[in-house]
């Protein structure tokens, strides 16, 4: 039994080992000046039938990333549970406060979120609520599969991500899920900053974990929300909660996902100094190394050039800029290139 200093703080009223089709809400404590008591509520709908992997769907782990929060919200709503056998736990919005301020960071704390795992049950808000994540849900499942865009920050190629996982039976089932699931192109990475994500959490549990980023720059992708959409669907056909053979045929005629990785630090573009970014490519599109990847203007001095920023990687663009206005230090465009397990391996 947990100790009263690790137990989570936050409420949760749904009976994972119930059948049936279960809605409710998480409550996780936030006291605030207008209410001492005051609780946020994450709506959580929980369908079980039969026996069967457990599937854990998240959206909204940032605010301002829609494109899952749809797409779950609408399997949430429509999925009859005599058409699986296994259980989906589907959290749509799970970074409620970031949902609602259509903000990467939570208003309460100014916290990513996706950035405080495993959590903390007396820590931020943030804090808390990746830890309930992390000890109450995380045990229940088989398989994680978090939908992302690029929120505010980035225009991302349409794909499935996945970290390199050194375990090479893993490794193929993971890019097994992601051709699946049957997006344009999966991104095998090696990201600035991992450790304390939510995907970083499941692989320590020997979970089966699937990213994505279907979408960016602030706006709702459509082929981003059909891609989300279908891409749940199939991956439960995959892992044969539902029937059926998934759909991973692509717009451009290809019969499924192009794998793509993104190995060396190299891929990654960092503006050097602030300005207004004006790219020359966007997110798709292939480059070749020494390209100009786009210029940095510094508007408010009249006689300051624009400086050029180059790429050091040829390869496909996967991430291209999103806001005009960059800081020092901003990534400006992620390259990947066509996978290549040789390279990959460490």
């Amino acid at each position: 039994m947990a100790s009263d200093e690790s137990k989570s703080r936050i409420q949760c009223r749904i009976d994972f080992d119930r059948a049936g089709r279960q809605a409710g809400y998480l409550r996780a404590p936030l006291s605030r000046n207008t209410s001492g008591w005051g609780t946020v509520e994450i709506p959580i709908v929980c369908v079980k039938n039969g026996s069967g992997p457990t599937i854990l769907l998240t959206g909204g782990v940032h605010g301002d990333e829609y494109e899952g929060q749809i797409a779950i919200s609408d399997l949430a709503r429509t999925l009859d549970p005599m058409a699986i056998q296994g259980s989906i736990i589907m959290l749509p919005a799970v970074n409620v406060p970031a949902v609602l301020n259509d903000t990467r960071l939570s208003p309460v704390d100014h916290r990513d979120l996706n950035r405080c795992f495993p959590g903390d049950p007396r820590g931020t808000f943030s804090e808390m609520l990746a830890h309930f994540i992390d000890t109450v849900v995380l045990p229940l499942v088989d398989v994680s599969v978090d939908v992302h865009t690029a929120g505010h920050s980035m225009e991302s190629a349409l794909s499935t991500n996945m970290h390199y996982l050194p375990d090479a039976q893993m490794r193929k089932r993971t890019m097994d899920a992601t051709a699946a699931f049957g997006a344009p192109f999966n991104v095998v990475f090696w990201g600035v900053d991992e450790g304390a994500t939510l995907t970083s959490s499941v692989e320590r549990r020997g979970i089966l974990s699937l990213g994505t980023e279907l979408g960016g720059w602030g706006r709702v992708n459509v082929e981003g929300v059909r891609i989300g959409k279908r891409g749940l669907t199939n991956v439960l056909k995959h892992l044969g909660v539902m029937e059926g053979k998934p759909d991973t045929s692509q717009k451009d005629g290809s019969p499924g996902t192009r794998h793509m990785m993104v190995r060396d630090p190299d891929c990654y573009l960092f503006a050097p100094a602030s300005g207004v970014f004006e790219p020359r490519q966007s997110a798709g599109a292939a480059v070749e190394e020494n390209d100009i990847a786009g210029y940095l203007h510094f508007v408010e001095d009249i006689d300051h050039s624009p400086v050029e920023i180059r790429y050091r990687r040829a390869g496909v663009l996967w991430m291209a800029p999103g806001p005009g206005r960059v800081h020092r230090g901003d990534v400006v465009a992620v390259v990947m290139n066509d996978y290549d397990e040789a390279l990959a391996a460490p």
